[in-house]
């Protein structure tokens, strides 16, 4: 058979790529599997010497130094306030104070009081004020405790004759004070108790004065330098925080002052009155129980009401059950009348709060602060109420049944309230 001729020695194969230089050497075969979505080829170090190819993202470690450093941060705000919590309630009375008295002390300045003089004044004038009522007080305390010492023995025999002819008993007094030598050991016990505790007492009277004299000193600053103390809160912020600041600080002692106010006057038309209607009953120590009307009913809040009232009648019902019930009637005719006449004209722009917001305040004030946060809850929340309306948009409420309004008061209302 013949042969088909090949070709010459040292040509390249017909069916060879034309760019492939016939001496070229077979390239090598890959080191590894193709490399995968998340790394270089074959899964070795990356350019930074970590296996797999997973690198840190640079924003990482910064941001666990800044949530440490937050953390640590708000621990030692939680410790700074535990430790500064009774400097910061002083300081929050004192702001109180100031707030309360500065109306007063720039009236006094407009008229060329020196402001230190007019704060003096002031503070002097609510001193003698606090003193007369704790004096009034006491005194009426310590006279009603000599009567009851000196009508002990006649008390005990009303109530033995009262226990025996009620229950059918044979009680005397001979057979009362066979045991009380028991109750007169117990209560030797318990002065011993006391007596062995005076440190502790006298630590705390002491504490109480300290901290009094840190409101009185702190108050007098706030309000006989209230200017160059606003100036000097004011150089620290820009022109539009300044007016925000400064507006602020108003509201907060229209409120405040006009709240202290308006109550001095119901307390002193409340004091006027209830001593006309004891003087006129005949209850005994009727000046100093109208003191107590007066201040107790309007300035403790909720409450104030009913225990103010309760005192006077208690002390009329020694005298005669007739005398305590005209004068239980003329209290609640009185309370009444200030409800629905006296309180909405003079507190109206003082003071516009619902009562079951006022009594939440007055809560939530008792549970922060104690009887502190009580005197302090009303005006606080006065204040609030006053930045809200300044500075939160109200909206038109549309028609709907659930906020229909109540019909209008009837024509003998109208006349009472516009007479």
């Amino acid at each position: 058979m013949p042969q088909t001729p090949g070709p010459p020695p040292g040509d390249p194969p017909a069916d060879a790529p034309a760019d492939i230089p016939p001496d070229a050497q077979p390239a090598a075969p890959p080191a590894g599997p193709p490399a995968g979505p998340g790394g270089p080829a074959g899964g070795g170090p990356d350019a930074d010497g970590r296996p797999g190819g997973q690198r840190m993202p640079p924003w990482l470690p910064k941001a666990f130094a800044l949530a440490g450093a937050t953390v640590l941060a708000f621990l030692a705000g939680l410790w700074l306030l535990q430790r500064l919590r009774e400097l910061l309630l002083l300081l929050l009375i004192s702001l109180f104070l100031a707030f309360a008295i500065e109306p007063a002390v720039n009236w006094l300045a407009r008229r060329g009081w020196r402001r230190g003089l007019a704060t003096g004044a002031m503070f002097v004038v609510v001193g003698v004020l606090l003193a007369g009522f704790v004096g009034g007080i006491g005194s009426l305390l310590a006279t009603q405790a000599a009567h009851l010492i000196d009508g002990f023995p006649g008390y005990v025999q009303d109530v033995i004759g009262w226990v025996n002819s009620t229950f059918g008993t044979n009680l005397s007094q001979r057979t009362l004070f066979q045991r009380l030598p028991t109750v007169t050991d117990t209560l030797s016990r318990h002065i011993t108790d006391l007596a062995g505790n005076v440190w502790g007492v006298g630590t705390t009277a002491f504490g109480v004065v300290f901290n009094a004299l840190g409101v009185l000193l702190f108050s007098f600053y706030l309000s006989a330098e209230g200017p160059q103390f606003r100036r000097t809160v004011c150089s620290l912020l820009p022109p539009h925080r300044q007016r925000e600041v400064l507006r602020a600080w108003e509201i907060a002692v229209d409120k405040t002052g006009g709240y202290i106010y308006s109550r001095g006057l119901l307390a002193l038309i409340s004091g006027i009155a209830h001593y006309a209607a004891m003087a006129g009953l005949g209850v005994p120590y009727a000046a100093t129980l109208a003191l107590w009307v007066g201040v107790v009913s309007q300035f403790i809040p909720a409450i104030g009401t009913y225990l103010a009232g309760a005192v006077p009648v208690l002390i009329a019902l020694t005298a005669s059950p007739a005398t305590a019930l005209w004068l239980l009637l003329f209290i609640l005719g009185y309370q009444q009348l200030e409800n629905y006449l006296l309180q909405p004209r003079i507190t109206a722009k003082t003071l516009d709060m619902h009562p079951a917001v006022a009594f939440g305040l007055i809560l939530a004030g008792a549970a922060v602060a104690g009887p502190v946060g009580v005197l302090l809850a009303i005006p606080l929340g006065a204040s609030l109420q006053a930045f809200a309306s300044a500075y939160v948009r109200r909206y038109d409420v549309e028609e709907h049944p659930l906020t229909k309004p109540d019909a209008p008061a009837g024509r003998w209302w109208r006349w009472m309230r516009r007479n």
